[in-house]
């Protein structure tokens, strides 16, 4: 027997972001979080001691000053490839300290 109502998941998970647009928006800052140590790779991330997302803005904590200069002169390129990593435009600057 063939049920009516039958959806995909995929359909089901978009739905159910659609009305929760909060959660959604906390999934791709956490996506952005992880996507820091995959975008920069595991040199960087050794380096990288508190990360978190706050008002659209990443805040980045880093206990190597040459590493934290060589950054900030790149942030426009790191804010375009960690949105590329979330699928969205989840960040719009980062402080890096």
């Amino acid at each position: 027997m063939k049920r009516k109502n039958s959806q995909t998941i995929g359909e089901v998970l978009k739905s159910f972001f659609e009305d929760n647009a909060e959660l959604y928006e906390k999934m791709l800052e956490i996506r952005v979080q992880r996507g820091w140590g995959e975008v920069l790779g595991p040199m960087i991330q050794q380096y990288t001691r508190n990360i978190y997302v706050k008002n659209h803005v990443l805040y980045v904590s880093l206990t190597s000053s040459v590493l934290r200069s060589e950054l900030l002169l790149s942030r426009e390129k790191l804010i375009k490839s960690l949105n590329d990593y979330a699928g969205s435009e989840v960040i719009h600057d980062i402080v890096i300290r």
